[in-house]
Order: structure tokens, then sequence, then C-alpha cells
């Protein structure tokens, strides 16, 4: 990896935390921050190491998201400038969304507006107790325009995609786990153990079959029941041909543990 002065990396075997360190700011993101989680999200979607991604924040904050004092800098680039610079951040949400490796969210604290869209995007969400989440772009007169909406509504549904939208709240982690925002809460000091915790027994399964199940749960978010059935198939069927698979039955009929070569 490149010389990084916002983000810091740790390798634990075939796990690796991407850990957002502007802490001063909330680990809130400013243009070279940005253009640093969109080349080591390049670099790490290209791994072929990489088991499993753990996302997570320095200090007391995951990630406050946008720095609201550089939105001026922004607006001076024109509408069409403003997209073009706006989407090239999308992509980077869009790529942790779609890498073919499962990507955790370990929100340490508060996550909000982008830094919620960021977490959104993850395929696991686990929340220390003391973490807050919303999306209080209606604060200053905008809406989430990073996935915001669009993942939010399929998360929690549209009623609490409107609620949350709307009225721009911040709520607790014990809140967003009742409305399935996340998947699970732990005390502040047992979050990163547990995520890691989690993320080990991930990479200890077949990264072929973890990446195809990603894709297809992916994909059948958006399309109807036979087209998803059919994803399925298309799956099972590469799988069937993998080294894995046959290393897979052949360790579950010896009654040993697997040793997964991602092949």
């Amino acid at each position: 990896m490149t010389d990084l002065k916002y983000l810091e990396l740790e390798k634990h075997g075939a796990v690796t935390v991407m850990r957002m360190n502007r802490p001063e700011t909330l680990n809130a993101w400013n243009l070279e921050m940005r253009h640093e989680m969109r080349d080591t999200v390049v670099e790490l979607v290209e791994d072929q190491d990489l088991r499993v991604l753990i996302i997570t924040g320095t200090g007391r904050a995951f990630s406050a998201g946008e720095d609201v004092r550089g939105m001026g800098d922004l607006t001076s680039l024109g509408t069409r400038g403003f997209r073009a610079h706006a989407r090239m951040f999308h992509n980077v949400l869009d790529n942790i969304e779609q890498m073919e490796v499962p990507v955790i969210a370990a929100i340490n604290g508060v996550a909000a507006g982008g830094g919620c869209e960021l977490a959104l995007s993850c395929d696991f969400r686990f929340a220390a107790e003391s973490g807050r989440l919303g999306l209080p772009e209606n604060n200053v007169g905008l809406i989430p325009g990073s996935g915001g909406i669009s993942r939010l509504v399929k998360v929690v549904g549209p009623s609490q995609a409107k609620r949350l939208v709307m009225t721009g709240e911040v709520i607790p982690a014990s809140r967003a786990k009742e409305i399935g925002l996340v998947d699970e809460v732990y005390p502040d000091d047992e979050l990163m153990p547990r995520a890691m915790e989690f993320a080990q027994t991930l990479a200890e399964k077949a990264p072929l079959a973890l990446a195809t199940a990603k894709v297809v749960i992916n994909q059948c978010m958006n399309v109807d029941i036979e087209t998803g059935r059919n994803f399925e198939r298309i799956g099972q069927s590469v799988l069937k041909l993998t080294e894995d698979h046959k290393e897979g039955a052949l360790s579950f009929i010896e009654k040993r543990k697997p040793e997964f070569k991602g092949r």
C-alpha cells in the first residue's frame, strides 16, 4: 500500500482492518481522505490474499461523514462538477459493496451522514453500545446522496427509512439494532474482539463460496425470484468444479478441518 495519512491498515493473517484516522474531526472526510479511501479500496479489491475486511474508526467515532467545513469547496464545482466528484466517492462505496470478500463495519462511535452510508455498504454492521447512527443531511438542506436512501430502504424498510431521512435523527445503537440497521451491539471494549472473532470464522470458510454467495445475495435483492434461482444454480455449477469443493467434501468424509485454497 502507498503511504497513508488518514487511514491505517492492519493485517491479521487473511483479515485486514482499515481504520479511518482523523479523530480530531470524528473521522470526517476531506478531499485527501476520500482519495486515500478510493485508492486503498481499489488495492484491497485486487488483494488476492484478503479474505475478510473490517472497517472501523480511530477514537470515539466511526465517521461523521463529509466534513461540513469543506462543503463550500464542493459547491464551487458547479452542478455537473459536483456530480462527477460525488460519483468518484460513490464508486468507493459501490466497490466495498461489490468486493468479493465479506466486509464488516465495526461501528465504534458515531456513524452519521456519509459514515452511516459507508456502514450501509458493508455486509455486516456491528456496533459498540456507545455507537450512534443517522443521516442528518436534512439539517443542512440536503438528502443522503451516497446510497444512504437506496441502501437504507432495503435494510430497514420504507417507513423507518423515511423517518431517519426526514427527521435527521441520530439514533443509539440499541435502537438501530431494533430496526435492523445494525446486526449486533457489544460493550465498547468487546466490539473489535467480537468483530475479529467473526472475521476469523469467515476467513476459514471457502473463499470462492463466500464470494459467490455475496454476489448472488446482492443480485437477489434486485431481481424476481426465478431470476434469483437461476443465479443460485449458475453459482453452484461453477463452485462444483472447484478444488475447494473437492477438499470440503473430502475433509467431511475424513472428519478433519478443510484447507481451502481459493481455487
